[in-house]
């Protein structure tokens, strides 16, 4: 049976002028300046990494991205956010 291809994003998906990929930061900014909106502050960048590596690594690793994007919907701070995170995985 021939194995199904998965359809391949653009090779310029995710790459800047010089033709290298865009590292994290630079996708973000992209991102957030597309959306409208400002990219997360050093500091929140952190946190927010903090926040998803402790969801990933207190139940499954899909929780990182969700959680994230919880902590959006509720326009709560990363900060505290994290806080209740270690909580609830018994680190805080």
């Amino acid at each position: 049976m021939p194995r199904l291809r998965s359809p391949r994003a653009p090779q310029t998906l995710g790459r800047i002028e010089s033709g290298r990929l865009m590292n994290a930061r630079e996708w973000i900014d992209a991102f957030a300046e597309r959306l409208g909106t400002q990219p997360p502050s050093t500091e929140e960048f952190k946190t927010l990494l903090d926040l998803a590596g402790e969801a990933a690594h207190s139940s499954e690793r899909v929780a990182a991205p969700v959680a994230c994007w919880v902590v959006a919907k509720a326009g709560a701070d990363p900060e505290h956010a994290l806080s209740v995170a270690r909580e609830i995985a018994g680190h805080g």
